[in-house]
C-alpha cells in the first residue's frame, strides 16, 4: 500500500467521501469550544479542518508519517501544530488532549492496538478517543465495487476486508483492550455523486493506498481486464455512491 502521493492524489482519490464524513464524525464525537484536539493519520487534512472550525488553529495539532502529506498541511493550516510521525508513537506528552481522533487509518496502521494505546495515553482523564474506518469488510465501503471486480479476476488478492475495524464492532473491541471505558460504536453513511465511469474509474490510477497501489502493480492487460470489469459492475451515465463508516469512542 501507499500513501507517498501528493496531497492532491488522495484528495482526488478519497476526498469526496473523506471531507464530507469529517463533519459527521466531529459533530459524533462531540467535539465542542474549549477542548484541544488531535487528529491521528490527518492525510491531506478533511478532518482537521473541522476542528479548526470548531475549536480554533491553536487548539490543534495533527500528525501523519506522509511527508508531502504533512507539507501540504502546513501550507492550508499554517496555524496547526502538525507533526511527522506514526500513530505508534505520538510526539506528545501524556494527557496533552481533550480528544484525539483517528479518521479512515486505524485500519492502515501496522500495530493498530499500540495506536489506540497511544491515543488513550495522550488524552487526558475524563478525554474522548474516537475512530472511524469504512465497511471494508461489509461492502459498504466506498471501494466496494473496485474490491468485488478485484476478488471477481484474482480470488487470493486480501483486499481490505481483513484489516482492522473494518467490521461491525471491531473497534469498540480495539477500544475496550486499550482500556478506554463506556465504549460506544456506531455508523455513519455518505453520499457520493460521479458523472460517469472514468470520473470514477481515474483516480484508481492515481496509486493511493491498497487500492491504487494493486493497481499500480498490475500489467498492462491485467489492468484493462480490471477497468472492464469495473465497467461492467458500475452503472451508465451519473450515479451515486454511498459509504458506511464504522465509528467507536470511549473514555480514558
Amino acid at each position: 500500500m501507499s500513501f507517498d502521493v501528493t496531497a492532491a492524489a488522495y484528495l482526488s482519490f478519497m476526498g469526496r467521501f473523506s471531507e464530507p464524513l469529517a463533519g459527521l464524525f466531529a459533530d459524533w464525537s462531540g467535539v465542542r469550544p474549549g477542548q484541544r484536539a488531535l487528529d491521528v493519520g490527518s492525510g491531506a487534512g478533511a478532518l482537521t479542518e473541522q476542528l479548526v472550525e470548531r475549536l480554533g488553529a491553536a487548539a490543534v495539532a495533527a500528525i501523519d508519517p506522509s511527508e508531502s502529506f504533512v507539507e501540504a498541511m502546513k501550507q492550508r493550516l499554517p496555524a496547526v501544530d502538525v507533526r511527522l510521525a506514526g500513530a505508534e508513537r505520538l510526539p506528545f506528552e501524556a494527557e496533552e488532549f481533550d480528544v484525539v481522533l483517528a479518521q479512515l487509518v486505524i485500519h492502515l496502521i501496522p500495530d493498530a492496538q499500540a495506536a489506540v494505546r497511544e491515543m488513550a495515553r495522550v488524552t487526558r482523564r475524563g478525554g474522548l478517543v474516537a475512530a472511524c474506518v469504512w465497511d471494508h469488510a461489509g461492502d459498504r465501503g466506498p471501494l466496494a465495487t473496485f474490491w468485488q471486480a478485484v476478488h471477481d479476476l484474482d480470488p487470493d488478492e486480501p483486499g481490505e476486508s481483513s484489516m482492522p475495524g473494518t467490521s461491525d464492532g471491531d473497534l469498540g473491541r480495539l477500544f475496550v483492550e486499550a482500556g478506554l471505558s463506556g465504549v460506544e460504536s456506531s455508523s455513519l453513511t455518505v453520499t457520493r455523486q460521479y458523472e460517469s465511469f472514468d470520473d470514477w474509474w481515474q483516480p484508481y490510477l492515481l496509486g493511493v493506498g491498497p487500492a491504487g497501489g494493486y493497481v499500480s502493480r498490475l500489467s498492462t492487460d491485467e489492468r484493462a481486464a480490471l477497468r472492464a470489469r469495473c465497467a461492467e459492475l458500475v452503472p451508465a451515465g451519473s450515479f451515486d455512491v454511498s459509504a458506511l463508516a464504522w465509528c467507536a469512542r470511549g473514555v480514558v
